[in-house]
């Protein structure tokens, strides 16, 4: 079972994905979580309090990410973008509660997310040695991901492996004509 403290944070997580800022008060994080706002408020005094742990575990969960696609033994081009469909993952599912506060210009929410960005640029960089190929790589797949995360349904579906198959065949294409300077 996970810590009083956990389950906060997942139900604060939740509440911004459903139903966006302005409904997760802490009244309601606390009512969803099973916790008494005494309880909410010993781990978390504020929302902002809230919003920063929200942020740290965004992080913490980009950086596994990041170590993860830089040792990819494809390619961290190629493990980006078969990595960007959405799948409810607690990184996805941490990546689209952070997007609804940045989307109401919050500014811990904009800047980790910038933060988190720049990081997957940087390590596509590394290994691509070019930074526009790295974007054009990192916008193909930050492209697949938004459609994924925002505009599946359930009558379109999830993205085939064969979609993922083919835009791979062009992210090799990309890296093989790299450097675009």
């Amino acid at each position: 079972m996970s810590s009083s403290r956990e389950r906060i944070l997942d139900s604060f997580e939740d509440a911004l994905i459903r139903d966006g800022e302005r409904a997760a008060t802490m009244e309601a994080v606390a009512a969803a979580a099973d916790v008494s706002k005494g309880g909410l408020l010993y781990h978390f005094p504020s929302k902002e309090a809230l919003v920063d742990a929200l942020a740290e575990r965004l992080r913490g969960l980009a950086e596994r990410d990041r170590e993860i696609m830089v040792s990819a033994p494809d390619g961290a081009a190629r493990y980006y973008v078969r990595t960007s469909v959405f799948e409810d993952s607690a990184l996805d599912r941490a990546l689209v509660s952070m997007a609804r506060l940045a989307q109401q210009n919050h500014p811990t929410a904009k800047a980790s997310l910038a933060e988190i960005q720049e990081r997957w640029l940087d390590a596509l960089e590394s290994q691509l040695g070019d930074r526009t190929t790295a974007r054009a790589v990192k916008l193909l797949g930050d492209g697949l991901y938004y459609d994924a995360a925002f505009f599946a349904s359930a009558d379109t579906g999830r993205t085939s492996a064969d979609d993922i198959e083919e835009l791979l065949g062009v992210v090799d294409l990309i890296v093989a004509g790299r450097p675009l300077r």
